[in-house]
């Protein structure tokens, strides 16, 4: 239980499904009341209505594109104009396993849009609120892909880079203004990311063993909400994989070829 979530609102993007439907629901029962962002209007119905019947906690959604910066201005220009927001968890993001002459630019740009700009255009309206009441978290779900790069993942790993990086910076920019910046980096997690990811189909089969499952992820996430934790990394023999390859890259590279290649 996170004790320090009771009647503090959470703002969850890609709240449709995966772990962020798995964040909603933890957050939920930890007394939260959520704001729901995600594509599809229909799931985000049914979620909030089985969170507030379960939870007895209120929930509000808005349907819209994270990867297009005039449908979230216009949300937060009407929708959450005056909506304290405690937690944001940048969540919502999608990748393609394609080497880079096979992914089409658009795709490239499409991949940036998401899981780069959407990520920055949400905390920049988040965030001074925030820097106002001198309190707040900013969770930004990146990916183990931001630390090691692999084969046919450039694009998806080149946005996680980015927003690693961008995490490390806002985090010392608001040092001094009381609010939280986590990045989380997770390995592969047993959701529908990888029906768009891997065409093959056979990713998450080859990588059984580090294959992390969505409640767990989430539980941490909600754990550590409202609390300074500047990093959660997950499985640890990636986490401990991506420190040896910061030092010895091309050692790494060469013992974990055999992993690398499983896309």
């Amino acid at each position: 239980m996170n004790r320090k979530l009771e009647g503090k609102t959470v703002l969850i993007t890609g709240a449709s499904g995966g772990l962020g439907e798995k964040i909603a629901h933890l957050s939920a029962k930890n007394g939260a009341r959520l704001l729901l962002v995600a594509r599809s209007r229909e799931k985000l119905e049914n979620i909030c209505r089985e969170l507030e019947t379960t939870y007895s906690v209120p929930c509000k959604y808005v349907p819209l594109d994270v990867g297009k910066y005039s449908e979230i201005e216009s949300v937060f220009r009407t929708h959450w104009k005056n909506e304290p927001i405690d937690v944001l968890v940048n969540n919502a993001g999608f990748g393609l396993f394609k080497d880079v002459l096979s992914t089409d630019f658009q795709e490239s740009k499409r991949m940036f849009d998401v899981n780069v700009l959407g990520l920055i255009a949400f905390t920049k309206f988040v965030l001074p609120q925030m820097i106002n009441r001198r309190s707040g978290h900013i969770i930004n779900i990146a990916s183990q892909a931001g630390k090691i790069a692999t084969p046919k993942s450039a694009v998806y790993s080149a946005t996680k880079k980015a927003v690693i990086g961008f995490t490390d910076s806002l985090r010392m920019e608001v040092k001094n203004s009381g609010i939280f910046v986590t990045t989380v980096n997770p390995g592969p997690i047993a959701t529908n990311f990888f029906k768009i990811a891997d065409e093959s189909g056979t990713y998450l089969q080859n990588v059984g063993r580090w294959v992390l499952d969505p409640e767990r992820v989430a539980t941490r996430i909600v754990s550590a909400m409202l609390s300074d934790i500047r990093e959660l990394n997950m499985p640890f023999s990636m986490n401990l994989a991506s420190k040896m390859y910061t030092l010895f890259p091309r050692l790494v590279e060469a013992i974990g070829k055999p992993f690398f290649y499983k896309k």
